[in-house]
């Protein structure tokens, strides 16, 4: 008698936003078809969180702005919380096409614990930078890309997401230092709507070199 097939994985999509009023409901209907959501409204001033659950997704609330990586956190330790066997994580801002999500799926019914994406749209100098010190240093060709794939093993295991500011990067540097199964897929990026959270100029450049010294420094391994 031949083995039952391997169960599906429970996968959620996690969307960190801030004042994303304006693409929040097109983007839980888009991704609906594939995965529901999770979004995480970092303390908006209007009314994305209300729009969010009103379009389908789980809403976690700040109630004041903490910024994107503890919304990272936050919602993807509720994907643990609510017994998902992985996470997806991609902006709010449409910028992320949700077919791409198979992709991901693809790679964590694979096998892999952390799914990387590699956009395919130029970045600014300290991006630039990132990437290539990224691609010398741990193998990895984009690790600020905002769409990643995380099982949940690997989220219990970490016992944290972020822990200075790292933009997202903080467990990809700690899975592949610890052999974790990464697996890198491209990502073709769209135009955002309104303005980037992020924003522009001398800071942004300064808080992606900042992420990039703190990685290089050295960051806390993952538990056994």
């Amino acid at each position: 008698m031949a083995d039952p097939a391997p169960a599906a994985l429970r996968v959620v999509a996690v969307l960190p936003a801030l004042n994303e009023s304006e693409t929040i409901v097109d983007v839980v209907r888009a991704i609906a078809p594939y995965l529901p959501a999770i979004v995480v409204d970092d303390g908006s001033t209007d009314g994305t969180g209300a729009l969010a659950r009103g379009a389908g997704a789980e809403v976690v609330r700040h109630e004041s702005n903490r910024g994107y990586d503890k919304a990272l956190e936050s919602g993807l330790y509720r994907a643990v919380e609510l017994d998902y066997d992985a996470a997806i994580t991609l902006d709010a801002d449409g910028q992320h096409d949700p077919s791409l999500l198979l992709r991901f799926i693809d790679a964590l019914s694979g096998g892999a614990d952390l799914v990387v994406g590699v956009r395919d749209r130029r970045q600014r100098w300290s991006e630039s930078l990132f990437r290539a010190v990224g691609r010398m240093v741990w193998g990895i060709e984009d690790p600020l890309c905002g769409m990643k794939g995380y099982r949940a093993s690997l989220l219990r295991r970490a016992q944290w997401f972020d822990s200075y500011g790292s933009i997202g990067t903080e467990l990809t540097v700690r899975a592949v230092r610890a052999g974790c199964v990464v697996a890198q897929v491209s990502v073709p990026t769209r135009p955002r709507r309104g303005d980037s959270r992020f924003g522009g100029g001398f800071s942004a450049d300064w808080r992606i070199l900042k992420a990039l010294a703190h990685g290089l420094a050295g960051v806390r391994p993952l538990p056994p």
